[in-house]
């Protein structure tokens, strides 16, 4: 009897463990053996398998450990998988501070309230921890707290671009009117980082096809496959000619391609699973923030509260461009455009190429996340443009602009 009861108390830790976030064992990398050693921990919504947002933090974390290993530092990182916004994202960077992890990035928005609750733990005080793409621990009282995000933005204005130069061409080539310029996105939240994003994307858009107009569908979750395939399906339905998204998955590609339209991705390229459809995408290369604190930790430097950087210092990329079927002179018009944005004299919030309600903006305060107003906040327009990501790294820009249609 006393077996038969071990046996099943085993069991039973073993399918509670199971419902829990899933975790890779330690990742040794073999820098060699005079080589410093850090063990690291990444904490993700979903796994390799979404070919989209975690994905593309792997290959970050990949692309960190090689460029960290030719500096002799050797990364022995545990993952923790599928893990949610909820007490097992608080389990989650509980486990890793206790495996003796150095520093822990979370990797999804919702993860940061469950974080702080052990990263604030007098015990874990010399443990660095970061939330990415949020922005309450940049202006806390914790020196080991931290947010991180990438100027997207940028990437989301040249993926716009070339989706724009489609758009043109199926306008010059008859194959559709320019009222029929219509671009179908696929939300996850209408939060300001979403907003933020497909605003850009329009703008890059509009710039170089002036009838386009976007309709905009929120699917009201991060990574729901199934929920993005049907929101990319009614778009589609609804007239419009090209798909693109801020969702985890690579459904919205498959769907596009399915029902004729065209289509931009985003965390990864997505042309292997739709290549008559997917012509870019755009994405974060979070090596370059992976590596910079990593090495920081190491070296016992300290690394930023708030971090932020883009196109120009390659934390923001272009997948590869799929020649079949973009426009004809995308590659030199978006050569064009990535010198604008480098240099600065293409903004890509200018207030000159957008109205709110009919008016040009004159005034804004920078907003939270959440889209509230908060006067403690800077005057985000000046110099003719709203300054995206210029008070802190996650995005504020959450106004509705005209041309843009949001679905219910």
């Amino acid at each position: 009897m006393k077996k038969l009861l071990a046996l099943v108390l085993c069991l039973a830790l073993m399918a509670a463990l199971f419902v829990g976030c899933q975790e890779n064992p330690a990742d040794p990398t073999g820098a060699g053996d005079d080589a410093k050693t850090i063990k690291v921990g990444l904490i993700c919504i979903g796994d390799e398998n979404d070919q989209g947002y975690t994905y593309n933090f792997i290959r970050g974390k990949d692309a960190a450990t090689e460029a960290l290993k030719a500096k002799g530092i050797n990364v022995e990182w545990i993952v923790k998988w599928n893990c949610f916004p909820d007490e097992l994202s608080e389990d989650a960077n509980l486990e890793l501070a206790e495996a003796g992890c150095q520093i822990i990035f979370n990797n999804s928005f919702g993860f940061e309230p469950y974080m702080l609750k052990i990263a604030t733990q007098e015990k874990y005080k010399d443990i660095q921890f970061v939330a990415c793409t949020n922005e309450a621990s940049w202006r806390d009282d914790y020196p080991n707290t931290h947010n991180a995000f990438a100027n997207i933005y940028e990437g989301r204005y040249l993926a716009g671009v070339v989706a724009g130069m489609k758009l043109q061409q199926l306008i010059d080539d008859g194959e559709i009117t320019a009222e029929q310029a219509v671009i179908g996105y696929v939300g996850a939240f209408p939060f300001a980082e979403v907003k933020s994003g497909y605003t850009a994307y329009f703008l890059g858009a509009r710039s170089v096809c002036p009838s386009v107009t976007m309709k905009v569908q929120f699917v009201n979750s991060w990574s729901d496959a199934t929920a993005e395939s049907n929101a990319a399906s009614a778009l589609c339905d609804a007239g419009c000619k090209l798909i693109s998204q801020h969702a985890d998955n690579s459904t919205p590609a498959t769907m596009a391609q399915s029902k004729g339209a065209y289509f931009t991705s985003y965390n990864n390229d997505m042309i292997d699973v739709a290549p008559k459809a997917c012509l870019v995408g755009t994405r974060i290369d979070w090596s370059v923030y992976f590596a910079e604190a990593i090495e920081d930790v190491v070296n016992g430097k300290e690394i930023p509260q708030d971090w932020m950087k883009g196109l120009k210092d390659g934390a923001v990329a272009l997948t590869e461009l799929n020649k079949d079927i973009i426009a004809p002179g995308t590659e030199e018009k978006l050569a064009e455009v990535e010198k604008g944005l480098m240099d600065g004299t293409i903004q890509v919030f200018d207030t000159k190429t957008f109205t709110v309600d009919g008016k040009e903006l004159e005034h804004q305060f920078a907003l939270d996340t959440d889209g509230d107003f908060n006067p403690d906040k800077e005057e985000a327009v000046f110099d003719g443009a709203f300054h995206e990501s210029y008070f802190q790294s996650a995005p504020y820009f959450a106004l509705d602009i005209d041309g843009i249609t949001l679905l219910k």
